[in-house]
């Protein structure tokens, strides 16, 4: 019977141990974020190793929305998403 809870504890254990932040759908990479603000909006720039992949903007009368580049070609394309993904291509040296 005290078997039981030390087998379910063990296996409790081990599943949490076993899962990292990308399993909870996070990245464990954390990218600088550096701002500017004016009369208009604040821009909140998104850098993992130096490299720019997105830009946030958030207008001060509107909705904020992200500039992104998913693929390191430099061609930013508008994401209207409350968050956006760190891409690999920022990871790799």
């Amino acid at each position: 019977m005290a078997r039981w809870p030390r087998t379910t504890l063990l296996l409790t254990v081990l599943l949490i141990g076993g899962l990292s932040l990308p399993a909870f759908g996070q990245s464990a990479v954390q990218p600088r974020i550096t701002s500017q603000q004016d009369d208009q909006r604040t821009i909140d720039e998104y850098r993992v190793n130096g490299k720019l992949y997105a830009i946030r903007i958030a207008p001060n009368d509107g909705k904020a929305y992200f500039l992104y580049d998913d693929n390191g070609d430099g061609d930013f394309k508008r994401i209207d998403a409350p968050s956006v993904p760190v891409p690999d291509w920022v990871q790799n040296d």
